[in-house]
């Protein structure tokens, strides 16, 4: 399994850590106070289906707060509660002081949970594509889609030109606001560029284009679209150009859109009301952290 966690740059995760802790207190800890400094043990588990994610995410809220994270299982690995003791798999153990531990609990859980429920996500529907881009909390979320085999889109507006109506409406045309990107942008990024229609997307490829994105297309208008801009540009020697389908796109639809014509799938759907993997973290009586 590849370790995606070497891409993320520790002073932004310790970062975007403190900012969680101290959303979620702000001021005094009064439960911390009641349950005071003795060292605990507590145990992760996992209580419904899921690809774990997330893990340099709660190593870092626990660092923050001075507790230790064991790992019994490698982030990417599919748990599965169903048949274990009590509907639940022992995933990682915490050690730390009662205050410290539930103090990380919270955003420490919040945070495994969205990002297992898109690595899930994401690994149901590429195992669709294997057996017959996507869209992406940010870094959070950008990560999770990468554990769980998809590919991520831009990250913000400054990685890549994304040229939409609004932008052609704009300029005045693909051609102009294509022509505006690259004198901007430079070689070093791609331009894509938002097609309603064939036409659009000849528009777009012509005037350089990288990426042209066929929006809200049916699926079988999708396909018959792709296959035709890119036999038609073949014919006149050009093939370098990617076909994007975007807009509405689901775990539901998806394999109806796979097609050799079209090189990227565009989901939102991958982090929208995307259902949490459900875990706790439950501190061990009488087990007190070595």
């Amino acid at each position: 399994m590849t370790d995606y966690a070497h891409l993320l740059p520790a002073p932004a995760v310790a970062a975007l850590v403190r900012s969680w802790l101290a959303e979620d207190t702000p001021a005094f800890d009064y439960g911390g106070y009641v349950v005071g400094e003795s060292p605990q043990l507590a145990v992760l588990y996992a209580k419904s289906p899921g690809v774990l994610a997330g893990v340099p995410f709660f190593n870092a809220v626990f660092a923050e707060v001075g507790c230790s994270v064991e790992w019994l299982v490698s982030e990417g690995e599919f748990l599965d509660p169903r048949g274990h003791e009590r509907g639940r798999v022992p995933v990682a153990r915490v050690r730390g002081t009662a205050r410290t531990v539930l103090l990380g609990e919270r955003p420490a859980l919040n945070t495994l949970a969205r990002a297992s429920g898109i690595a899930t996500r994401a690994r149901k529907i590429r195992e669709l594509k294997d057996r017959a881009g996507w869209h992406g909390f940010r870094l959070v979320e950008k990560y999770a889609l990468l554990v769980g085999g998809a590919d991520t889109n831009r990250h913000d507006l400054s990685s890549m030109v994304m040229i939409k109506d609004n932008h052609v409406w704009a300029t005045g045309s693909i051609t102009q606001a294509v022509a505006s990107a690259r004198r901007a942008a430079g070689f070093a990024l791609k331009v894509e560029v938002e097609c309603g229609s064939e036409a659009e997307a000849d528009e777009a490829v012509e005037a350089g284009a990288d990426v042209v994105m066929l929006d809200n297309f049916t699926t079988e208008g999708a396909r018959v679209a792709a296959a035709s801009i890119k036999s038609r540009w073949a014919e006149r020697g050009k093939s370098g150009f990617l076909v994007e389908v975007s807009g509405g796109i689901t775990e539901d639809t998806a394999a109806a859109f796979f097609s050799k014509d079209i090189d990227i799938l565009s989901f939102g759907s991958l982090t929208q009301s995307v259902p949490h993997v459900d875990f706790s973290l439950k501190v061990q009586p009488g087990a007190a952290a070595a």
